[in-house]
Parts: C-alpha cells; structure tokens; sequence
C-alpha cells in the first residue's frame, strides 16, 4: 500500500478524480465531505475509497475527523490536498456578511484547520506532501466573487509561507489554480454566462476533472521533491500569471 492520503471535498469534481487517481496508483487514500451523502454514498460504492463526513470550516471537526482517518489508514497523513471549496456570489454592496464568512471558513481557514492537525507529523516523519487547489479567479479578479476570490488568492500566499516553513522538513506545499472545469460548480452558471467564460478560454473549451487529477498527482509523488512553494496554471490559457 502507498502513501496515505486525505482529499478534502472529495466525493465530486476534481477532488473526486485525484482521489480515483491516487488510489489507482496504489495510495492510501481518505476522502471528507460535508453536504451530499447521496454522491458519497455513489463514490465510496465505485471505488472502495473510504469517505468521512464532516465541516472542513471547523477545526474541532477536523480534529476528530483526523484522527479517524489516521486511526483506519494506519498512521498519520502523509500526503493532504485541499480541495474542498464553495461559492457564494454576491456583488460586495449586496454581501452579507453571512455569505463572505462562510466562503473564507470552507475555502480558507479550511486550509490551516487540515495544516496545522498534519503537519506536526509530517515534520515528525521527515516527509509530506500538501496540495491547496486554489483557482483561476484567485489570480485574475472575478465579479461578483470577492469572497472567493479572497479565499483563493489567500490560499496561494498560505502555500508559499508554509512552503518556507516545511522545506527543511522533506514538506513540499504546492497550489493548482484550475480554470473553468467541467463540475457541478461550474455547471452551475447560467448558459449565456458559461459560454461567454469559454469564449475566453483560449483553447476554446472546459478543462476536464482528470487533467487536474494528473497534475497532482505528480505534485504529490515522492519524485517531486524539489517543487515547493510554486502555483501551477491550468486553465487553458485564460489566464497566463
């Protein structure tokens, strides 16, 4: 058996196909969730992979959730991505504050709940492999997104600070910024708006989940032990940082 991994927001999107990835490769994977039990569910029924429900926004949650995922992998975390992430559009003079915290908590401060519970291991072990899925707007601006274009751009200044933090320690901290990819999230914006997105894309189409899948799992293989600290672009073009 591989390396242990834990895939935050994992049952759906991208964070589902790393996980298939990973897990086809022989890790030890884990993957949390919080809201659709009916997809976990489906996913854990495909794969085999083991899927634990709870909020990512709440480190007592994260604690016990930690714990169980070491207890059932056999040891601790050695590799974590964090991908669990939400929307919550509003033009900011029409946001409540309801709708900024619940987006920076989820995609955020989600961040330094699953870092701060793993990394004392991994300094321990000499070895880790963390993963923030960031995105595109994190990098260009988008309206209407100021929450999360906050949580986005704040968890690539997370990754370069906690990339300084850990190298010493064989920790490499990495970000991927997708584009438009092919989700519920992202099928989830109104045609005309869709259409006008991929209309700047210049590729001229979505990115597909499995092309993200690929790229992290190569972030996170034993092999990349000199990147750390970088935020890797894939999106096609839209954006070129």
């Amino acid at each position: 058996m591989g390396r242990r991994v834990l895939v935050t927001g994992g049952t759906r999107g991208i964070g589902a196909a790393i996980a298939r990835r990973l897990h086809a490769a022989s890790y030890a994977v884990a993957v949390n969730y919080h809201g659709d039990d009916a997809s976990a569910t489906r996913f854990r029924d495909e794969t085999g992979i083991r899927a634990y429900k709870w909020d990512v926004a709440d480190f007592s949650a994260c604690e016990a959730g930690v714990a169980q995922v070491t207890k059932d992998l056999g040891g601790p975390i050695e590799v974590l991505i964090n991908n669990a992430g939400i929307t919550r559009d509003a033009v900011l003079h029409k946001m409540s504050p309801e709708l900024w915290h619940e987006v920076i908590e989820t995609d955020l401060t989600s961040c330094f709940n699953l870092c701060r519970l793993t990394v004392p291991a991994m300094r321990d072990a000499g070895f880790g492999r963390i993963l923030n899925i960031a995105s595109v707007n994190g990098q260009k601006g988008q309206f209407g997104q100021t929450n999360y274009v906050a949580a986005k751009a704040g968890m690539v200044g997370f990754t370069k600070a906690l990339a300084l933090e850990s190298a010493a320690k064989g920790i490499t901290v990495n970000a991927l910024a997708p584009g438009y990819i092919e989700t519920d999230m992202v099928a989830s914006v109104p045609k005309p708006i869709l259409e006008r997105i991929v209309g700047q894309i210049p590729v001229g189409r979505l990115g597909r989940a499995e092309e993200i899948a690929r790229i992290a799992a190569f972030l996170v293989a034993d092999d990349a032990s000199y990147i750390t600290g970088s935020t890797i672009s894939v999106n096609g073009g839209q954006y070129m940082a």
